[in-house]
């Protein structure tokens, strides 16, 4: 059987950590602030978030790009080379064009080395759940499955990755194109917080509110419970945008109510902080449905 390479972008959020102990390839993203533009490393080792966020706090604006199809030739070619198929995960369709430059690199890559394997997933996920689908698709792997059988895994049970999420600026998604002006600034004076998902089609929907941010992070714990699995207890994902308190905060309450004793924290990084700003709180599990 032929050694294979999971290869994901830094969309996933995974730690420098987490990217060492899966064994994962990360492709940055890039992200452009204050007139320069910086790649999104698992070490951040060209920008540490919590400046990224401070930046913001203060008025900076951000964009971000996909990544391109030469980026992923550039990055998959040498695995090739070097005799390794490659199993592509990445971020959703329904929030970024990643996954199509994927698709284009793999025909190019395909034609050129016939007798290597490589596919990719559009795993319709962000932020730390794309990094969950990502390390449980590690987990399939060091049991000594095929690359054909981590996919179709991952095929399988992307769609029961969850992902709930609050914000604490409404602002931001706002610009996002996500609520409209009246309702970031109603919401905003009367300290109401959205509490959002990610739907089947890999897009950020609203599913709820709360008054205030702690009824914000309860109702996200709440509604892990209406769907969690019990494969889904063992392992919980949380990624916030620099406050880290009200991570912990959720950990506590997973731990709690589920009995979960793996519990990860990472930032959103830059390239998805750029668009749900600071106070960004993210829960992300296994469950029955989106």
């Amino acid at each position: 059987m032929s050694e294979f390479v999971l290869l994901t972008d830094s969309s996933a959020d995974l730690s420098q950590e987490l990217v060492e102990e899966t064994g994962v390839t990360v492709l940055p993203l890039s992200f452009t602030i204050q007139g320069r533009t910086y790649h999104d490393y698992p070490d951040n080792r060209e920008m540490n978030p919590a400046l990224f966020y401070d930046m913001l706090r203060a008025g900076e604006l951000a964009s971000t790009a996909a990544v391109n199809v030469g980026e992923y030739v550039e990055a998959i070619e040498p695995l090739l080379q070097a005799g390794k198929d490659v199993l592509i995960l990445a971020f959703s369709s329904g929030l970024s064009a990643t996954y199509q430059s994927s698709v284009l690199a793999v025909e190019e890559l395909s034609g050129k080395y016939p007798e290597r394997k490589i596919y990719t997933v559009d795993t319709l996920c962000a932020s730390l759940g794309q990094g969950l689908l990502v390390y449980l698709a590690a987990q399939e792997q060091k049991k000594g499955k095929s690359i054909e059988e981590v996919r179709d895994w991952t095929e399988e049970h992307k769609l029961s990755l969850c992902h709930q999420f609050t914000v604490d600026d409404l602002h931001f998604l706002k610009r996002g194109g996500r609520i409209s002006a009246t309702t970031a600034v109603v919401g905003s004076m009367l300290q109401i917080k959205p509490v959002l998902h990610v739907d089947n089609e890999g897009r950020l929907v609203s599913v709820g509110k709360a008054r205030g941010r702690h009824a914000s992070l309860k109702a996200l714990v709440d509604r892990m419970e209406k769907t969690v699995t019990q494969e889904g207890r063992k392992t919980v994902f949380i990624s916030h945008g620099d406050c880290r308190k009200d991570a912990v905060t959720v950990a506590e309450m997973v731990k709690e109510r589920f009995g979960t004793q793996d519990v990860r924290i990472n930032y959103v990084g830059p390239v998805i902080g750029a668009h749900s700003g600071p106070g960004t709180l993210a829960l992300f599990y296994l469950g029955t449905e989106r």
